[in-house]
């Protein structure tokens, strides 16, 4: 999904504004880079079904969406760059009729920041259009993309999207079906890629070998011969669909009239579900391993309680994603939990930049402390993770304004010490705090009174599944795909690109 190029806009006064934005508005944390849904259902309005999917999938990409359907063999497309509520209207929905459809919501990456990267990638084949929506992130793109300039492939935009679609094209118009065209170029795809595709016979879903980005079937209620794919449950719960099961490691799973027929494509399929979808990524809503996330989420505060205690007068978590860990944190510590910051849910991704003025007297556009509850308290703030702590030093000051005496800070994962090549946009590790800096360091830099994270073995034991079935390569950089040294250098480059 993430492009294979450091900058992509034509024009280089835009290449240098994207840049910058992108730079600006970032927060300091992982940034999750998609969300994609599917929909085989004839006689239901699939536009319609795939808009409310891709709306409960809003928090994995809020900056384009797409939804492409099929009627019969004529594909209709619809994506711009928004916010799902902002691309799509009733008038722009009911232009895309059909009985299958897939969508897209995504987070772009620097310089990719423009409609022409925008998803679902359509692309024509021998057979009919293909439409394709990717989350994750291929790690052999010069390679492939060179295979495919070889044969005279089209590339259209920059993103690792585009080639997956073309790679199945190009097999396709050599004489494979649609199953044969897309096992062969699924073959060629190194990296994490969770797939829906859809062609004029029906609808596939992929998972990478190693299940690195979630996938989930689902039908729709009282029909069971309707059936849905999406990133995460959420974009099932919220048209009524029951969920089914995962779809595996190295399957495809393809959704046509006949029903659906499973199909593993890998021949050595191993789980390595990226961990940061069960602390911070996906909804805290959404089921996995047959729970929902906010109560791992509430484990893994508890067991930060235990691993790294300390006295307090109230506990509370920064919104919204710390909160479950903190209230496991006050339940095994018995310290009260109170709500000491504020969210505007009304803020979203902005490029309007405030002034220097605005940046010096301390504009809160997100969090606002109540200074009722924080003057004369020593208190502990619990938070998923620290990145680049530019974040977290301000708000630590925000809560000493506020009047806490104390501020101690609880992180319920590891340190960030290694960058994802996976489909998760995050710093350089010359830019990751902990990378560099010990915990006491960071401590100091941030302005804490104390800093502890969870252990590696405590984030991985509460799942209460088996360690080994994760991708933990950010906290430890074991990466379970080999990582291309020019990969890692076109990464270093990305984030060097001067402004």
């Amino acid at each position: 999904m993430i492009p294979n190029h450091p900058i992509t806009p034509d024009d280089p006064n835009q290449q240098h504004l994207t840049f910058m934005n992108h730079q600006e508005t970032r927060l300091d944390k992982p940034e999750e880079a998609c969300g994609v849904f599917g929909i085989y259902a004839p006689a239901e309005d699939v536009a319609k079904l795939t808009y409310f999917g891709l709306y409960a999938l809003q928090h994995r990409g809020q900056e384009s969406a797409g939804i492409a359907t099929f009627d019969g063999t004529q594909v209709h497309l619809h994506k711009d760059m928004g916010l799902v509520s902002q691309v799509f209207s009733e008038a722009t929905l009911e232009k895309l009729p059909g009985t299958l459809a897939v969508g897209h919501t995504r987070y772009s990456t620097t310089g990719s920041s423009h409609k022409g990267n925008a998803q679902p990638a359509v692309v024509h084949t021998r057979l009919g259009d293909l439409a394709l929506a990717h989350n994750g992130n291929l790690v052999n793109t010069m390679q492939l993309r060179e295979e495919l300039l070889h044969n005279n492939c089209n590339l259209v935009t920059t993103t690792d999207s585009e080639m997956i679609a073309l790679a199945i094209a190009q097999e396709v118009n050599q004489g494979a079906d649609w199953l044969e065209g897309a096992v062969a170029a699924f073959n060629r795809c190194h990296g994490a890629f969770s797939l829906t595709i859809a062609t004029p016979e029906g609808v596939m879903g992929v998972r990478d070998s190693y299940g690195i980005r979630p996938l989930v079937i689902g039908t729709l209620a009282g029909n069971p011969t309707r059936y849905v794919l999406a990133s995460e449950t959420c974009g099932l719960d919220i048209i009524g669909a029951e969920y089914l099961r995962d779809v595996e490691p190295g399957e495809l799973v393809w959704i046509t009239e006949a029903g659906l027929a499973s199909f593993h494509w890998s021949q050595k399929p191993q789980k390595k579900l990226c961990i940061f979808e069960m602390i911070y990524f996906a909804r805290p809503d959404s089921i996995m391993h047959n729970e929902s996330l906010y109560t791992y989420r509430m484990r893994l505060g508890r067991r930060l309680a235990q691993e790294s205690p300390v006295d307090a007068d109230i506990v509370f978590g920064v919104p919204d994603s710390g909160i479950p860990a903190a209230i496991g944190f006050s339940q095994a510590s018995g310290i009260s939990y109170a709500e000491g910051l504020i969210k505007n849910r009304y803020v979203g991704r902005t490029f309007i930049q405030p002034t220097q003025h605005m940046r010096e007297s301390g504009i809160k556009m997100k969090l606002n402390p109540l200074k009722d509850v924080l003057e004369g308290k020593r208190i502990i703030i619990v938070d998923d993770s620290i990145v680049r702590g530019t974040t977290s030093r301000k708000l630590v000051k925000a809560l000493r304004d506020a009047g806490a005496v104390e501020v101690h800070m609880r992180i319920s994962s590891p340190p960030v010490t290694h960058p994802c090549f996976y489909g998760i946009d995050t710093d350089t590790q010359d830019q990751l705090i902990a990378a560099s800096k010990s915990v006491k360091e960071i401590a100091q830099q941030i302005g804490v009174d104390s800093l502890a994270y969870l252990s590696w073995e405590g984030m991985l034991e509460t799942t209460q599944e088996d360690t080994n079935n994760f991708c933990s390569a950010c906290f430890t950089g074991d990466y379970p795909v080999v990582i291309p040294q020019q990969v890692k250098r076109s990464k270093l480059m990305l984030e060097k690109v001067p402004v």
